[in-house]
């Protein structure tokens, strides 16, 4: 009985002044960085709100000045707004679930020692990160391809991503054989053993590429520049660029 009541008993452990001072500095130091990697966001938020005149001559910093909310009535009134954000939201979830499974498929048969030349298919997968045709004749291919004002051409373009495919490789080969093999001696066939034993086990990397792929198709607006004319397929960044364009345009013809 009275060890049960001794193990019972919480142990208290004497912290030391280093200890503390670690600890200390630790929460200091991170304070800092979230601070660092926060601010932009906030310091772009009181600038919006903020006298437009104070706002350029960077008199905003830390706190917004004079408050209004006229840029955000403005930018609701952009004609074909919210059809652009359909369309982002669209390209943005629709091309990160063909990149991610593509990437993870073919980062996973590239470890496969039965597929047909696999080192050559990588290698050459590889290459296409450090050559490139050039516009020219990407702009010549996409043509060709009829992806032209085509909303496929936000997905199977950007759909096969060496460097995303490499992490999953990287990733897929840290992962025990036993478990395929086992898999293989029950009948698995390579679909089967993707699905149900590489996915569930690689879903960090997964998770990682589908947070680049994701930000990678928000942020783009070069091809819609590039291959598409049609309004109802322009992207929501495509058209705050335009906007901007067109604001900075009209602030020059009034200063002159």
């Amino acid at each position: 009985m009275k060890e049960k009541n001794l193990a019972s008993k919480k142990v208290k452990y004497k912290v030391s002044i280093g200890d503390r001072m670690i600890s200390v500095l630790t929460y200091i130091i991170y304070s800092i960085f979230a601070f660092v990697c926060a601010y932009p966001f906030y310091y772009i938020f009181i600038n919006t709100i903020s006298n437009n005149d104070l706002s350029q001559r960077g008199k905003v910093i830390f706190w917004p000045k004079e408050v209004h909310f006229t840029n955000y009535a403005q930018v609701m009134k952009i004609e074909g707004l919210f059809q652009s954000l359909k369309v982002s939201v669209a390209r943005t979830v629709i091309g990160t679930i063909f990149t991610v499974i593509i990437a993870a498929f073919l980062g996973y048969m590239f470890t496969r020692e039965t597929m047909w030349h696999r080192k050559l298919w990588f290698r050459m997968v590889a290459a296409t990160m450090y050559f490139n045709a050039g516009i020219i004749p990407w702009f010549i291919t996409m043509k060709n391809l009829g992806l032209t004002n085509n909303f496929w051409v936000y997905i199977f373009p950007v759909a096969v991503q060496p460097f995303y495919i490499i992490l999953c490789k990287t990733f897929v080969e840290s992962v025990p054989k036993e478990l395929q093999d086992a898999a293989e001696i029950d009948g698995a066939g390579t679909l089967r053993i993707f699905f149900s034993i590489i996915i569930p086990v690689i879903k960090p990397i997964l998770a990682t590429v589908a947070i680049f792929a994701a930000v990678a198709q928000w942020n783009s607006f070069q091809d819609t520049l590039l291959l598409v004319t049609d309004d109802k397929l322009y992207t929501l960044q495509y058209t705050l660029y335009q906007y901007i364009n067109q604001a900075s345009s009209l602030n020059a013809l009034v200063k002159k």
